[in-house]
């Protein structure tokens, strides 16, 4: 059965990345991997400055919306790092495909996974 993979992609305020990445890394991926969300790849987007990418998968649309109406809904989020990290993004936007579990796998295997600070940011 394929999965539903939503590719978020971020247009950040100028000079946020790095903090942007900071609590992804830090906050963010551990409470959604708390939340049981599959978290396929992130990280900064080598085309610009101010782009990000998140990529989640999901076993069917309804799951994604169910998950994501949990997570989003929760005291943890909307009173934990929600308004950080909302503070950080000009915009965003979402694109939901269905793919073979063995391409979501490749996909996770070939995107580093970036723990710590992406190099080359120049920002503070």
């Amino acid at each position: 059965m394929n999965k539903v993979v939503e590719i978020r992609s971020y247009n950040l305020k100028p000079g946020s990345r790095g903090e942007f990445h900071r609590l992804v890394v830090e906050v963010s991926l551990p409470m959604l991997r708390r939340w049981g969300v599959d978290v396929v790849a992130f990280g900064p987007s080598p085309h610009d400055d101010n782009s990000y990418y998140l990529v989640r998968a999901y076993d069917s649309l309804e799951h994604r919306q169910s998950s994501q109406d949990a997570f989003y809904g929760s005291p943890e989020w909307r009173q934990g790092p929600r308004e950080k990290i909302v503070s950080l993004i000009d915009s965003h936007t979402s694109i939901v495909i269905e793919l073979d579990p063995s391409a979501v796998d490749s996909l996770r295997k070939s995107v580093p996974q970036n723990l710590s600070a992406p190099p080359n940011l120049g920002e503070s």
